[in-house]
């Protein structure tokens, strides 16, 4: 899901992939384009990534792995949040400021993107029809651009794609400031089919916790940003709802 420096991507997945293979689980690299839904619930998915909120309102039939902990700033242990994004020029604003503006977001079946900014808007006096317009972007980076160019006027971002983007693209950021934050939620889950068997689980989970305890991938680990790994339930995302 945080796939924006794709070199890094392969890295990591190359270094899951054998760590998988040494437990015998074999595994092919899949690159999802299309219908992310349809992947994620393939009945031969073994380790796969996705968002908070599919995963408690239409995911039903996946197992939860675990979670990454991501190093990117507004992160803590597993939880992550999103920033408040705006053009530097409204950098002194609130988000109570921007009623009767325009908002963006990337999906929305999106935690961070769609969700996060819904919950606090609806903290607000008088929430209802707060923005004058939203409209769907299709990524968090497309999100930044729309607010750049003054086609949108706030924006929720994911705050580990935020800091990707400005180690690998920080010129997608250049205009904007960050006005704000959304409560912490758990971050973004690691899945696995319906059909993987309690034993296989477990060896996944373990090669998980290798990949971030084994100094022999401290490098692919810190090029994505992750510096831990728990394990956790369908019940610790029910917040989301």
């Amino acid at each position: 899901m945080y796939d924006l420096w794709r070199p890094d991507t392969v890295a990591l997945g190359d270094a899951l992939r054998d760590l998988l293979a040494i437990r015998g689980l074999p595994v092919e690299q899949i690159w999802p384009h299309d219908d992310l839904k349809a992947h994620w619930q393939r009945s031969d998915v073994l380790l796969s990534q996705t968002c908070g909120y599919p995963l408690v309102t239409q995911l039903t039939h996946v197992q939860t792995v675990g979670c990454f902990h991501y190093l990117a700033p507004g992160c803590e242990g597993f939880c992550y949040c999103s920033w408040l994004v705006v053009r530097e020029d409204d950098h002194h604003k609130t988000l109570a400021d921007f009623r009767a503006h325009r908002a963006v977001c990337n999906a929305e079946d999106s935690q961070s993107g769609y969700h996060a900014l819904r919950k606090m808007v609806a903290q607000l006096p008088n929430a209802e029809s707060f923005f004058a317009a939203l409209h769907i972007s299709g990524s968090h980076r497309q999100s930044l651009i729309d607010v750049a160019q003054n086609r949108a006027d706030i924006a929720a971002i994911d705050c580990v794609t935020w800091a990707l983007l400005k180690r690998h693209t920080p010129s997608v950021l250049q205009g904007l400031a960050v006005i704000g934050q959304s409560p912490l939620t758990p971050g973004l889950p690691l899945i696995t089919a319906q059909q993987t068997s309690a034993a296989t689980l477990e060896s996944i989970r373990d090669a998980l916790r290798q990949l971030v305890s084994d100094a022999h991938y401290q490098d692919v680990c810190a090029t994505s940003l992750i510096g831990g790994f728990s394990e956790v339930s369908r019940q610790d995302y029910a917040v989301l709802l």
